[in-house]
């Protein structure tokens, strides 16, 4: 796609695509045992963002500093839809379980493979033995402390072989004749797909924002933290804003103003957190939040 230009004094309009981009357009990159993402085509970049921003603007009667600097404070202060004029499509292969937390961003157009009219490949997805953890005491939906390694390695041979059983009963019941929208019903959530996901640079931000997380599952923080490799080269000043005021941010409640305040003054910042904060979960982020510091 890139961005379209028109030429002054005509109704002619003129590609511009941004070469670091171009220079990785339709590249495979590796995520995890089976997976991929690629950029495989788009529709501006910075220039695209500042356009939108601007309306109409004539060549050269901006400096590069003063496009970054438009661009920060569009971020910095929630102006959000310049962003939304560049586009990004990818081709992505992720095990299902990671689609399935993928899909939960509604903003994004996509088309993914169908089990119903193709046969799925035999690719599974396998965590390194050192991922393979217990359940956190203090996080419902994360891993916690380490399992001994005859236990990660038991409990490696019981995803391999169910992969395989199940791999092995969907052939044979394809074999059989039976439909592949029935045949494939068994199959685990290990099972890969892949689709074509096409997205806005305002929403894929915010997509990264909540899977680059430290709290996001790691498989999709895999995939998260390479298309942010990717959108730094489409857009490098749009991604830089996004990282300085939203990934490296911190957002402050009224209560944490509050709690703050009282630490200037000097008072125990302990002791602020428990008279503040009666929910425990809010207290401890809290108490991350200053941490950060």
């Amino acid at each position: 796609m890139g961005v379209m230009k028109t030429n002054q004094g005509t109704n002619r309009t003129k590609r511009i695509g941004v070469p670091a981009a171009e220079e990785i357009l339709g590249k495979e990159f590796k995520c995890l045992n089976h997976g991929f993402v690629r950029l495989v085509d788009y529709m501006g970049g910075d220039d695209r963002v500042v356009q939108a921003a601007r309306v109409s603007y004539g060549k050269g009667t901006k400096t590069v500093s003063q496009d970054k600097d438009l661009i920060d404070y569009l971020y910095r202060n929630r102006h959000t839809s310049p962003f939304e004029h560049v586009l990004t499509e990818w081709h992505c292969k992720m095990p299902i379980f990671v689609a399935r937390q993928w899909v939960r961003h509604r903003t994004a157009r996509l088309n993914e493979v169908s089990g119903r009219y193709s046969v799925m490949k035999d690719e599974f997805y396998i965590p390194d033995v050192d991922e393979i953890r217990k359940q956190s005491k203090d996080n419902k939906q994360a891993r916690g402390e380490e399992l001994s390694l005859n236990e990660q390695e038991e409990v490696l041979d019981i995803f391999l072989q169910g992969q395989e059983k199940d791999s092995e009963d969907y052939h044979n019941l394809l074999d059989k004749g039976v439909a592949k929208e029935l045949a494939r019903i068994n199959l685990p959530l290990s099972l890969y797909t892949e689709w074509y996901w096409n997205i806005d640079l305002h929403n894929l931000f915010h997509f990264l924002g909540l899977r680059m997380h430290s709290h996001a599952q790691k498989e999709i923080r895999v995939y998260a933290n390479q298309m942010f490799e990717i959108t730094k080269k489409l857009a490098p000043m749009s991604a830089d804003a996004f990282q300085k005021y939203s990934l490296e941010s911190l957002s402050l409640s009224n209560k944490d103003r509050q709690g703050i305040k009282r630490i200037f003054n000097g008072e125990d910042p302990q002791q602020v957190a428990e008279e503040i904060f009666i929910n425990k979960v809010e207290r401890n982020e809290f108490l991350a939040k200053l941490e950060s510091f």
